[in-house]
């Protein structure tokens, strides 16, 4: 790898951090600031979404590109989860799972993106950024 190459890695491994790091704090920020209790799926998106910061930040920092293969088995499940919520929220008014899975607790001002949804799109670059990462090595 050059160092050119090494220069676009390590600004995708930042990216890639930051990206993690919103996803997480913006969850928290609606459990702990808005009071919105998460649902089954959401837990299920946190528990693949939080340690992609501590993954992805270490290897930042460590400027290793072949995190892809520990961060990516993350973060498609992520996705597709996401997605799945998504889809329950604009299709269905209940979710077999426990908890009100298709509740649409909060929606965003001007886009109008649900929870799920900016979850989604957490996830979805993310895995952009891995596999940017992962053809640049």
């Amino acid at each position: 790898m050059s160092s050119r190459d090494g220069d676009g890695v390590r600004v995708g491994l930042t990216a890639a951090t930051a990206v993690a790091t919103v996803a997480t704090l913006g969850s928290l920020w609606f459990s702990l600031g808005l009071g919105l209790v998460p649902c089954t799926l959401c837990w299920y998106q946190r528990i693949l979404m939080y340690p992609l910061v501590v993954i992805v930040g270490v290897a930042a920092v460590e400027r290793r590109p072949g995190v892809y293969r520990t961060a990516l088995p993350l973060a498609v499940p992520g996705f597709l989860l996401a997605a799945y919520h998504s889809y329950l929220q604009a299709t269905t008014v209940q979710c077999t799972l426990a908890g009100p899975c298709a509740a649409v607790q909060w929606r965003a001002p001007v886009i109008g993106l649900t929870i799920p949804n900016l979850s989604a799109v957490g996830f979805g670059l993310l895995i952009a950024l891995l596999g940017w990462i992962w053809a640049q090595t």
